[in-house]
């Protein structure tokens, strides 16, 4: 589980590609201080296992499921992504639940400069705006921010200074493909609502059935 609050921006050294996935190599600094193998890290809100490390960064395997629900795809080296170590317990909460499983990608289609924060328009599909609602939380690239607006079509997030300078949202293109992980709440609670539990069958043992049938 992460917070959503970005640690450090990290850049990718290298990309090995299979046929539809990776082996990617992130260097980073911060977050390297207590680095165990097998570790989870969101990397631009994805969570990765660490396969390989050192003082200067780790890498990662990304499977095929990950390449085609989030922007990996469109990575290269150099790429500057946002990194988070795993929540421990004991830490403060200040984002909100993340698991870093990502539900699809969203498009940035408008930036809007608001005395000091900046508003940051995402289009995304029905699937995903579904779960989104005004004032609750969502994970774009990994970074927890709270919704300002919604509707059929899209919706926006504002960008304060801290965040302006210490993730790479404002510095992506009209155009850029986002990671976003909708609250996890309202999947759970649509799952419960709208499954449907299959009629129990009566069983057909029954007295006369076992002794037409030599058990009596």
């Amino acid at each position: 589980m992460f917070t959503g609050l970005i640690e450090e921006i990290g850049h990718i050294k290298a990309m090995k590609k299979g046929g539809n996935s990776i082996r990617l190599t992130v260097a980073a600094n911060k977050i390297m201080d207590d680095v165990k193998l097998g570790d989870s890290i969101a990397t631009n809100g994805i969570c990765l296992t660490v396969v390989d490390f050192d003082s200067n960064g780790f890498s990662a395997d990304v499977m095929p499921e990950t390449m085609n629900r989030s922007n990996f795809h469109m990575q290269k080296a150099g790429s500057r992504v946002n990194l988070e170590r795993a929540l421990r317990v004991g830490d403060r909460m200040g984002g909100h639940m993340v698991s870093g499983h990502i539900d699809g990608v969203g498009e940035i289609v408008s930036q809007q400069k608001d005395d000091n924060a900046i508003w940051v328009s995402i289009s995304a599909p029905k699937n995903i705006l579904k779960y989104v609602i005004e004032k609750g939380s969502i994970a774009i690239d990994g970074i927890s921010l709270t919704v300002a607006y919604v509707d059929e079509k899209l919706f926006k997030v504002s960008i304060i200074p801290l965040t302006q300078d210490d993730t790479t949202l404002v510095s992506k293109k009209i155009g850029s493909l986002v990671n976003l992980e909708c609250d996890m709440t309202a999947k759970y609670i649509e799952k419960f609502m709208f499954h449907k539990e299959e009629p129990k069958r009566e069983s057909k043992v029954s007295m006369d059935f076992l002794k037409e049938n030599g058990f009596l």
